[in-house]
């Protein structure tokens, strides 16, 4: 006990739970903000493709890949897929999707145009504009959307055919 008119000069003693207690306050004042992802992924698969034109050279068409749908409705993606000669091939893209079409909720519309990769040797005259394998791409879609996840489109793919796409979206 310190004498008359003295002071306890001792500074406070410190233990482990009171940095915890000091270190939770710190956070509850401070919080890291929860990332903003504007948008939805989108798993897309092509299990079928129609060719207007058929040929002994073509082969079965197939296709997977990932989009982001944006809330204004702008889309970003990109497909691998075998080609119609049996190529691995690639369509890099960005586009927009039209819901509620001619006033039909799930109805929708959609365009996408970007870089196409993968018509090489002897079938880079099979698309237009193409240098060294690459070649500029539009692909124009309609498609119906079952529920929340599930829809289904077809795509038009120039005037080669139509392929059958099968999206689930990761919301």
């Amino acid at each position: 006990m310190p004498a008359l008119g003295q002071t306890n000069t001792a500074p406070p003693t410190i233990g482990p739970k009171d940095l915890a207690d000091a270190g939770a306050a710190w956070v509850a004042r401070h919080p890291i903000p929860e990332p903003e992802w504007p948008g939805y992924a989108r798993i897309v698969t092509s299990p079928y493709t129609l060719h207007f034109d058929p040929s002994p050279e073509h082969e079965y068409v197939w296709g997977i890949g990932m989009e982001w749908q944006r809330p204004d409705n702008w889309m970003f993606g990109l497909v691998y897929f075998s080609n119609s000669f049996g190529q691995p091939s690639t369509y890099l893209y960005g586009g927009q999707r039209y819901y509620n079409f001619l006033g039909r909720p799930k109805f929708f519309l959609q365009w996408t145009a970007g870089v196409l990769y993968g018509y090489v040797d002897e079938y880079e005259d099979k698309v237009p504009f193409n240098y060294d394998g690459f070649s500029p791409g539009v692909v124009l879609s309609a498609g119906w959307q079952f529920d929340r996840n599930w829809s289904a489109q077809l795509n038009l793919l120039g005037n080669a055919g139509l392929m059958l796409q099968i999206s689930y979206d990761l919301r």
